[in-house]
């Protein structure tokens, strides 16, 4: 599902991340055979938020992708198919992985 494998593990901070005042709200992790780990900071008061956040994904990982010679319409298409199965038919349920209990 994932395709290529990245050259590092870490993805370098964005410029905005020097900004004594920014956070880091969210983190993902990929895995073989699909597994993927999530951290994420509730940063807003009000949770539709997180879909323009989400929204905004999609279009910078379409940009990458364009970057790759894919046509950035086509990608995003793609990608909302991805989301609209995953909403009517969740392939894993999310975990707590806090510790907090």
């Amino acid at each position: 599902m994932f395709g290529k494998r990245p050259s590092t593990q870490r993805l370098e901070p964005p410029p905005l991340a020097s900004n004594r005042e920014a956070v880091e709200i969210l983190r993902v992790w990929a895995a073989p055979n699909d597994a993927q780990q999530v951290t994420l900071r509730t940063n807003w008061s009000d949770p539709a938020v997180w879909g323009l956040l989400l929204v905004d994904i999609a279009r910078h990982a379409s940009l990458a992708y364009e970057r790759e010679g894919r046509d950035p319409t086509e990608t995003l298409a793609r990608i909302r198919e991805g989301f609209d199965a995953e909403w009517a038919s969740p392939t894993d349920k999310p975990e707590d992985l806090s510790g907090d209990t």
